[in-house]
């Protein structure tokens, strides 16, 4: 089984991409971020018409997140938990089952940006990272495949960026922010990419300004992190980094992992 998560940056703008990707790479599932619409916008049809389920937690002109499959979810929720007052798109859960009676849970997520740092912006970052631990040790007690899969905003390690220092004030990068990312790494998650190589200049996002595609100044905030059932049956991982060089790209790329849940 293939899995994939991706930013899309606005799937009504990207959906030619969206659909010849989806035609190219053939993901079993696929998680979708920054989907920029709400629910009844989405552009239901077109993926329908590739085989594909369709869930989506939608917001107006940004946010928002979805999930296409290729079987349908016999469990669906919207929101990460942990605060009731948050009206921003940017969880999604579903929830599968394997042909052995297995569950998968897979889980799409738009963690918050976070800059400017000395905005309000940067502690809600921090609180949601904290509202996902915290969800994330629940689901794990489950003992069950589990998926998290998004765009972090955040940048692990110096590696994961063209520049450590054009980044060591920004918010996907502050100590403060790598360190909630190693504690939600350490309840046992694993990073599928980092799980498959140590290769530096390994990036899933490039910026559209100052020449940063084709000078490869990009940094890794794309990630899928695995329960250690997930873990065990991954066979590989990889960023499809060539649909960055497309018309009208996302500013993201497809980061990838494939399962043998048969084994």
């Amino acid at each position: 089984m293939k899995i994939a998560t991706w930013n899309i940056n606005g799937v009504k703008a990207r959906i030619d991409n969206l659909t010849q990707w989806l035609k190219d790479s053939n993901p079993d599932i696929v998680c979708l971020q920054e989907i920029k619409t709400v629910d009844e916008g989405f552009p239901r049809l077109e993926i329908e018409a590739l085989g594909y389920h369709v869930e989506t937690h939608g917001q107006k002109g940004f946010n928002g997140v979805a999930i296409l499959s290729k079987s349908s979810p016999f469990e669906v929720n919207r929101g990460l938990p942990g605060d009731p007052l948050d009206e921003q798109a940017r969880f999604l859960e579903a929830v599968f089952t394997l042909a052995d009676t297995r569950i998968l849970r897979v889980c799409c997520i738009y963690l918050p940006n976070g800059n400017p740092v000395d905005t309000e912006k940067y502690p809600y970052k921090l609180a949601w990272m904290e509202r996902l631990r915290t969800f994330a040790a629940e689901r794990l007690a489950y003992e069950e495949m589990l998926i998290l899969a998004g765009d972090y905003n955040v940048i692990p390690e110096p590696h994961d960026c063209f520049d450590p220092k054009v980044w060591e004030n920004d918010a996907l990068f502050l100590p403060q922010t790598r360190e909630a990312f190693r504690k939600l790494e350490n309840l046992g998650l694993t990073d599928a990419v980092r799980a498959t190589t140590d290769a530096t200049q390994l990036y899933s996002f490039w910026d559209y300004q100052a020449g940063a595609w084709p000078k490869n100044n990009g940094i890794r905030i794309d990630h899928l992190l695995l329960s250690p059932e997930a873990a065990d049956r991954m066979t590989s991982a990889a960023i499809e980094k060539h649909v960055r060089a497309w018309e009208k790209p996302s500013d993201h790329v497809p980061v990838i992992a494939y399962f043998d849940f048969a084994a």
